[in-house]
């Protein structure tokens, strides 16, 4: 008969719960004309009792303020948007909204759920920090989807420009 002793029985169940904890990993690279195609950091995403956590590493940006979503589909390829333009990272598609709200209204409200925290860059283009998406509470359902860096701001609202007004996109990586 085998026996574990009790150290092993623990060290067996703490590798259990770390294992039920999903981390998910974007390796990030610029796709826009406004910045030379290449990496841009990473990005990653961990469980928390307040909701999702981001933790973002990445370098060479616009300095200021940009939008951060979650999109739809798992690529960042370009692809023709609405009007037929090639648009970089356009195959990550429109903004994730697994409800169908069809609403813009930030990390806090109650539209879609790809809204997520403003990304601040410093005057270096750096933008290391950790910030929180509350109302995304099942990480693992991020899993294949892309995260994108907006060469613009984010206001939270579809108006006067839809979707916030973030612009283009700048940084693209997929959540693995």
């Amino acid at each position: 008969m085998l026996r574990i002793g009790p150290i092993a029985a623990l060290l067996t169940i703490a590798g259990s719960a770390q294992a039920a904890e999903p981390v998910l990993t974007a390796d990030m690279v610029y796709t826009s004309a406004v910045q030379t195609p290449g990496p841009a950091g990473v990005i990653k995403v961990t469980p928390s009792p307040k909701g999702a956590l981001f933790t973002i590493d990445l370098h060479d940006l616009p300095p200021g303020p940009h939008g951060f979503h979650v999109h739809e589909a798992g690529s960042c390829a370009d692809a023709p948007n609405a009007a037929g333009v090639m648009t970089p990272a356009g195959a990550a598609g429109p903004h994730w909204d697994p409800a169908r709200t069809a609403a813009h209204r930030g990390p806090h409200g109650d539209g879609h759920l790809a809204d997520l925290p403003r990304i601040e860059a410093s005057v270096e283009g750096r933008a290391v920090a950790t910030l929180t998406a509350p109302r995304i509470t099942d990480v693992a359902a991020l899993k294949g989807h892309a995260v994108i860096v907006h060469v613009g701001a984010d206001t939270y609202s579809d108006t006067p420009d839809p979707l916030g007004g973030g612009g283009a996109r700048l940084a693209c990586g997929v959540l693995r």
